[in-house]
């Protein structure tokens, strides 16, 4: 079989001929993006002081079932409180308060 070249009279060209419309260009109306609303931090709005390793049901929250640790945007947190949740997750694993990994 001969390779796809510039010149070849098939290459770029769909069932139309290379006409195929695109979204966005002239003569079309733009699609619309979806747009949810921005989750709020948590933390900031409950104006909690302290984020504690102690407090287990709260860290669990923030862990996913592998016992992996929710990204910011996911779990809505601001830089500085998610920062303090990673420290206070890290610590309770430590000191077996937290699991590493998911139970088998």
């Amino acid at each position: 079989m001969r390779p796809m070249t510039p010149s070849s009279p098939s290459f770029g060209a769909g069932a139309s001929g290379g006409k195929e419309a695109r979204p966005g260009q002239a003569g079309q109306a733009p699609e619309k993006k979806f747009f949810s609303r921005r989750k709020a931090c948590r933390f900031c709005t409950d104006k909690v002081v302290g984020i504690s390793y102690k407090d287990v049901p709260m860290l669990r929250n923030f862990l996913t079932e592998r016992g992996k640790i929710m990204p910011r945007r996911i779990s809505g947190n601001c830089a500085l409180h998610q920062r303090a949740l990673t420290t206070a997750i890290k610590r309770a694993r430590n000191i077996a308060m937290v699991a590493f990994t998911e139970e088998r």
